[in-house]
């Protein structure tokens, strides 16, 4: 069940999605400290891919030392540390946070979609490119792959282990139009890297991307779509809504101030 999470409430669920979110856009280096995943990808600004992720409510032990120790690793890479906060950080965790001057800085919202009853638009279909550098390129333009080193995205690209689909809208003469990637991991599929030229927004044309990505997934045999986005990007929430994804639970971003 992919349901809306309350706090403390189907945390096997978000364990899940975020599992599935691991994997849909592996960091360069994972270690762990118990329970605590430590992201990093050095010359990536991404947050999913340079963060903290604790995952277990219970495991708050000797949090100041591990904390330094994290940091230690973030400056090694002239990172900065940052906490990323779900529905499975340890509460305890959040409090020190908060005591010692820490800053939470930014909301995400894991949208969850139910594709076998889903009605998507009759849009134009596309099939996926089998091009992984193509597509680093395309996202590149548009500001939607995270990142303007190409052999860094292309790398985060051909780490995805699970099935991909490079979701490309071209013009010869234009250059590239929309972007999106879809992950089909078992029944679940996630969506990332959408992206539409400036002049081309609002005119129907991340709907047509984005439901021919969703369909292909669903021909595959996913039978859910989740996504992330920012809680401050209301045209894009305003977008998946509209096609039918609803809120599972929030995750949040934390800094020292």
């Amino acid at each position: 069940m992919l349901a809306m999470v309350s706090k403390g409430d189907d945390l096997p669920a978000v364990r899940r999605l975020e599992a599935v979110g691991f994997r849909a856009w592996p960091a360069a280096s994972t270690v762990y400290d118990g329970s605590w995943q430590v992201r990093l990808t050095p010359g990536h600004h991404s947050k999913r891919l340079n963060c903290v992720v604790p995952l277990d409510p219970a495991d708050c032990r000797d949090i100041a030392q591990r904390l330094a120790a994290c940091r230690a690793r973030f400056d090694a890479v002239a990172g900065v540390l940052t906490i990323r906060e779900t529905p499975l950080a340890p509460p305890l965790l959040i409090d020190h946070l908060r005591q010692t001057g820490w800053v939470r800085f930014e909301t995400v919202d894991v949208m969850v979609l139910d594709l076998e009853q889903a009605v998507l638009p009759e849009t134009m279909d596309h099939l996926p490119l089998q091009d992984a550098a193509r597509f680093a390129e395309a996202c590149i333009a548009l500001s939607s792959g995270g990142t303007d080193d190409r052999d860094l995205l292309i790398s985060i690209l051909s780490a995805i282990k699970p099935q991909t689909g490079y979701f490309l809208i071209d013009d010869v003469e234009k250059g590239p139009r929309a972007t999106v990637l879809a992950i089909h991991d078992n029944d679940l599929a996630g969506i990332q890297s959408l992206g539409v030229v400036e002049g081309e927004r609002r005119k129907g044309i991340a709907t047509e991307i984005l439901s021919a990505a969703l369909r292909w997934a669903r021909l595959r045999g996913a039978k859910k779509a989740w996504l992330q986005v920012s809680a401050a990007n209301r045209p894009a929430i305003a977008l998946y809504e509209k096609l039918g994804f609803s809120t599972a639970y929030h995750y949040h971003y934390w800094r020292e101030a």
